[in-house]
């Protein structure tokens, strides 16, 4: 088919490269702006872009695609990009900006979408790191026809993928991107046999994926050492999660933990024992035991070689 695809992350990378292999032709890219990087903030172009320059594709990077928005003159030159493209359809992967109506309308088979979760579960924005820090067990992509809604539109496809007992985000991120890029070819090979129906998503089960806050990666030891457990593999590695350690300035960061259920009596937030084994912190209910962290300015240690530069105050 011929089609136009729309994305910006390694997410959204993986989709176009699994399209490219399937011998789709997309003669235009839409990403988003390059964006500073790194130590130097050099401006650095999306893995989509790289992607698409490396194929010989064209890249449009409007800052907006709403014709009377803030950007009207990128719009209207995404536009008319889009219209010399002539898409039979367009295909969504973490795009990030809202696609206007005129954009839904434009390719004769409309916009699909490759969703990170199960629809109508997790719409928006966070869907891997709200999935694990909820304790889902399994997840998955949806490739759903886009409407004007918050990832409301009808549900095209499912691919089911597990969530495992110690997967991070960048893990679950890594095996849906994979799944994700499988399940947008198959789409279209059934969409042009004619055997892709549409479902309306269900009323019941919906739930908001909201997006990630800076302010989200403090752990608080109030909480259950089983979801602070869960909110360390949900924030790895962004916000990534973070915690104050006593005899040291600024928090460090917690790439690994795990939740006991050893009954507790003293404050949530005390040490109760540091060793090669682990450091154990007291929560509202249960030990979080500390197994990888990473000091302010440092490199990640495992917790045995972690402890030999700390020990907590006496």
């Amino acid at each position: 088919m011929r089609l136009v695809f729309a994305g910006t992350p390694e997410f959204a990378r993986v989709a176009l490269d699994a399209l490219l292999a399937a011998g789709h032709d997309i003669p235009l890219v839409l990403t988003q702006p390059d964006r500073p990087a790194g130590r130097g903030l050099k401006l650095t172009p999306s893995p989509v872009k790289q992607a698409a320059l490396a194929a010989g594709i064209a890249v449009a990077q409007p800052r907006s695609l709403r014709l009377d928005g803030r950007y009207p003159d990128d719009a209207a030159q995404a536009r008319l990009q889009l219209e010399q493209a002539a898409p039979e359809l367009m295909v969504v992967a973490a795009y990030g900006l809202i696609l206007p109506s005129w954009t839904l309308a434009l390719p004769p088979r409309g916009c699909l979408n490759i969703h990170a979760s199960l629809l109508p579960r997790w719409r928006g924005a966070a869907p891997i790191q709200r999935a694990i820090e909820a304790g889902d067990t399994e997840t998955g992509v949806t490739i759903m026809q886009m409407d004007q809604g918050l990832d409301t539109g009808d549900m095209l496809l499912e691919h089911r993928v597990p969530i495992g007992a110690e997967d991070t985000a960048a893990q679950l991120h890594d095996a849906l991107a994979a799944a994700g890029g499988q399940a947008i070819v198959q789409a279209l090979q059934a969409l042009q046999a004619g055997r892709l129906p549409a479902r309306p998503q269900p009323a019941d089960g919906v739930t908001y994926a909201a997006k990630l806050d800076k302010a989200e990666a403090a752990l608080d030891c109030t909480q259950s050492a089983t979801l602070l457990a869960r909110r360390v593999r949900a924030f790895n590695p962004v916000p990534g999660a973070t915690l104050r350690l006593p005899g040291l300035d600024d928090p460090v960061k917690v790439w690994r933990a795990q939740a006991l259920e050893s009954p507790v009596a003293a404050a949530p937030g005390s040490v109760l024992h540091a060793g090669t084994e682990g450091i154990d912190i007291a929560t509202g209910a249960g030990v979080l035991r500390l197994l990888e962290l990473q000091k302010a300015g440092g490199k990640r240690q495992p917790v045995d070689v972690f402890v030999r530069g700390w020990q907590p105050a006496a």
